[in-house]
Parts: C-alpha cells; sequence; structure tokens
C-alpha cells in the first residue's frame, strides 16, 4: 500500500541532510577564504614593515625616489597571486557546489519518479491521461534542467579559460612594468 506521510518523511530527511551538507561546505569554504585574506594581510603588514625600515634608512634624496620602484614588482606580483589564489578558491568552492546539486537533483528525480510510478499504481480507473500528462511532465522537466546544467558546464569552463587566460597575460605585462620601474 502507497504511504504518501512516509514518503514525504524520507523527502523531510533527505533535505535536511542536504542543507547540513551545503551548510558544512559553506563553512569550509569561509574558513579558507579567512586563511588566505589573514596570510594576505600578515605579507602586507611584513612589506610594509620592510618599507618604513627601508625608508627611515634613507640617507639621500636619490635613495627615497628610487623606494617605490623598488618594491612594485614585488607588490604586483603579491597582488596577482593573491587575486589568483582567490578565484582558484571561488572555481572550487562552486565546482563543490555544482557537484552537490547534481546529487541533490539526482536523488530528487529518483525519488520523484519513484513517487509518480506509486501514484500511477494507486490512482483510480480512468485516470490513465491525466497520469500519462503527469509522467510526461515530469520528463521534460527533468529533460530541461538537463539540457541546462549541460549549458551552465559550458559557460563555467568557457568563463574560465577567459579568466585563466587573462591572469596570465596581466601577469606577462605587469612585471616588465614593474621591473622597468625599478
Amino acid at each position: 500500500m502507497y504511504n504518501a506521510s512516509e514518503q514525504f518523511a524520507e523527502l523531510n530527511k533527505a533535505n535536511v541532510a542536504q542543507a547540513t551538507k551545503i551548510a558544512a561546505l559553506a563553512l569550509a569554504n569561509a574558513e579558507k577564504l579567512f586563511a588566505l585574506n589573514l596570510s594576505a594581510a600578515k605579507s602586507a603588514l611584513a612589506q610594509g614593515v620592510e618599507g618604513a625600515s627601508a625608508a627611515a634608512g634613507v640617507k639621500d634624496v636619490q635613495q627615497l625616489l628610487a623606494l617605490p620602484a623598488k618594491y612594485a614588482e614585488t607588490n604586483v606580483q603579491g597582488a596577482l597571486g593573491y587575486s589568483r589564489s582567490l578565484y582558484e578558491m571561488a572555481s572550487e568552492a562552486q565546482a563543490q557546489y555544482a557537484a552537490l546539486a547534481e546529487e541533490t537533483w539526482a536523488s530528487y528525480t529518483k525519488g520523484m519518479a519513484a513517487w509518480v510510478d506509486q501514484a500511477s499504481k494507486s490512482a483510480p480507473a480512468g485516470s490513465d491521461a491525466a497520469v500519462n500528462a503527469l509522467k510526461s511532465t515530469f520528463a521534460a522537466s527533468t529533460a530541461a534542467f538537463d539540457q541546462f546544467q549541460k549549458a551552465t558546464k559550458q559557460v563555467v569552463s568557457l568563463a574560465d579559460a577567459s579568466v585563466r587566460a587573462a591572469a596570465a597575460n596581466a601577469s606577462k605585462v605587469a612585471a616588465p612594468k614593474a621591473r622597468k620601474a625599478a
């Protein structure tokens, strides 16, 4: 016999499990971001101390004017490294969330297909047209979501390639300019 309340209880358990996974993933990514920002702050502090010490040891105007150029490349490389790390962290988080969404969708479609199958078996006589319409609607929505998911993956892949190419270009352009300033 078909027991709807039992099926809804299972669905709720699955939803709680997914919410827990999302919360754990969010906390893990926040922790990574905090560690990156703390490292960047420590690095900035160390560079500031080094620059202040160098400025305090200046003996003439020529040395003072040379200081900004001396630290330019280091600052540019540090900023590019931070940006690269931040982007990689965001890409990794996006991939983790996408995998979780795929897992959730697969579980949902499996459960929904079982529910539709069970409902069709329990449907009263003469409701074949309504059951077929329900099955058809479910199949169409599943196919549409699958297409959307494929398109999203392609867009993410293209955007990732573009960002990586731009970052590589920025590194190539920034390093010679910083060296010329020195």
